[in-house]
């Protein structure tokens, strides 16, 4: 897995050039409850409307929201709806538009009609000119974009086929990054990936890379082979499918194919998903993460996008809260209580192609010693599984005088912790039986044990799973702080 608050902290130190097709998204709400005596068609008794920058504005937002920097170059008309743009952008803290106007076309702007009784769109009405960007214009987008690149530690490139992103806007951009050693994330509209030759990853849908390969993509190993014919084609690195409900597969060039499953949410609007995905790719990559987490936090950020209404942002906060949900829980809801119980979790988070890690201890005494081991435990998997020793148990270990503490204090104790998913108290003098039944993908230990001392490596190593040994702090031990306290020890 992945450090959130390493992540989080390197994402607000990046910089993402994003370039494309700019929108303004307006949402009428209303009530639907008659037809219309003029002609066969429902009344909207319009409640409220909302605002919001749409298309690759979006996507800028989105990065902004999730603490990067964004410069954003977009195009709009000489008219009403480009002039909310230019304020609604310049209003942004971490977002700096350059937009070059065009007053020979509209900004391109979509009015949605919603009931909100039935949570449903009625009806879309859009302004707009999908003809490419004339040639003074291209030269005025490119002679805007290209000075920006040395300042960019990504750039992302949202086309949304509107006109911004001519195949000449395109080849310059991605050329010229290339040269200076920048990455290049495309969310293509164009069925022509060839256009896109030279980014680093391109990011369609199922029905985009379907048109664009000509192939049904039904299974991993189809798609796969699809995938690594269009990247010859596109000179890329990887090539990301997003499914919906499906999840998303990435298949690099080289390595193995990764599929991360969607999170289980209920949908509310999934208008702009693909936006927030893009930006949490593009920061994520640019902060450092590896292709797996990376498409992690993107599912994690989706999940959160399409659970709001109309075209949404997801913040950092909340990207937390989805990736670390049972932080958020009451402690007692964190304490196993039965091995049925126990099974219904392991097997939910399986369900969700979750990586679970399992670490176990007395923890009579909770010190910064079992909180760093216990951080980087949480560190290596996605949920993280903390077997207790019971009170009998830790008696037989330590002594008559042991523990300080009784079980569901001790359990409270952890469960309380951030790090820490799950609770698990076991009666037995090692969590052997218990690694048995989780059938962890990672064990963990503090480094003053040896691998082979780490009770439960055979199980988890003939499954193909890890062993991790951190590092423990010197100078803080149970025993020791009860000898301090003249305790018996």
């Amino acid at each position: 897995m992945f450090d959130f608050d390493a992540l989080s902290n390197a994402i607000v130190r990046q910089t993402v050039l994003c370039v494309g097709d700019l929108m303004l998204d307006e949402f009428v709400y209303g009530e639907i409850s008659r037809i219309s005596p003029e002609a066969p068609a429902p009344v909207i008794a319009v409640r409220r409307s909302e605002i919001n920058v749409g298309g690759a504005g979006n996507v800028a937002r989105n990065i902004a929201a999730l603490g990067a920097h964004c410069i954003f170059v977009g195009l709009v008309g000489a008219d009403d709806a480009g002039e909310k743009l230019r304020a609604a952008l310049s209003g942004e803290n971490l977002i700096e538009p350059l937009l070059v106007s065009d007053p020979a076309r509209p900004t391109t702007r979509k009015v949605r009609f919603v009931s909100e009784h039935f949570s449903t769109h009625m009806l879309r009405a859009d302004w707009e000119a999908t003809v490419p960007a004339s040639g003074l214009v291209e030269q005025a987008l490119i002679d805007t974009i290209l000075p920006l690149l040395p300042r960019a530690d990504i750039v992302l490139l949202s086309d949304y086929a509107k006109g911004v992103l001519t195949a000449r806007v395109i080849r310059n951009v991605i050329d010229a990054a290339r040269k200076l050693g920048k990455r290049v994330i495309v969310d293509p509209k164009s069925a022509n990936f060839a256009i896109y030759r030279g980014a680093t990853l391109l990011t369609p849908n199922q029905k985009e890379f379907a048109e664009a390969t000509r192939s049904r993509a039904d299974d991993e190993a189809n798609l796969a082979t699809a995938a690594r014919d269009v990247m010859l084609l596109a000179d890329s690195e990887a090539l990301l499918v997003t499914q919906s409900e499906r999840g998303m597969t990435l298949v690099p060039r080289e390595g193995d194919v990764i599929h991360v499953p969607a999170y289980p949410v209920k949908v509310r609007d999934v208008t702009g998903a693909g936006d927030t995905v893009a930006a949490m790719l593009a920061v994520a990559l640019a902060a450092g993460a590896d292709w797996e987490t990376a498409l992690r936090t993107a599912s994690a950020a989706a999940a959160v996008a399409v659970s709001k209404s109309g075209t949404a942002i997801v913040t950092l906060a909340e990207l937390r809260h989805r990736i670390l949900p049972h932080a958020s829980l009451a402690a007692e809801e964190k304490i196993a209580r039965s091995a049925d119980d126990l099974d219904e979790r392991v097997s939910k988070w399986r369900e969700q192609g979750l990586r679970i890690g399992f670490t176990n201890g007395c923890f009579d005494i909770l010190h910064p010693g079992h909180v760093k081991v216990l951080t980087g435990a949480r560190a290596a998997c996605d949920r993280l599984i903390v077997g207790l020793n019971s009170d009998n148990s830790v008696k037989r270990l330590k002594g008559e005088e042991r523990p300080i503490q009784d079980e569901r204090a001790r359990a409270g104790v952890l469960a309380a912790l951030e790090a820490v998913d799950l609770v698990v108290i076991f009666e037995e003098d090692t969590p052997l039986k218990l690694i048995e039944q989780i059938q962890p993908s990672v064990l963990v230990k503090g480094g003053d044990y040896t691998l082979k001392q780490v009770v439960g490596h055979e199980i988890v190593t003939a499954r193909g799973g890890e062993v991790v040994l951190i590092d423990v702090l010197q100078g803080f031990s149970t025993t020791s702080l009860v000898k301090r306290a003249g305790g018996t020890g």
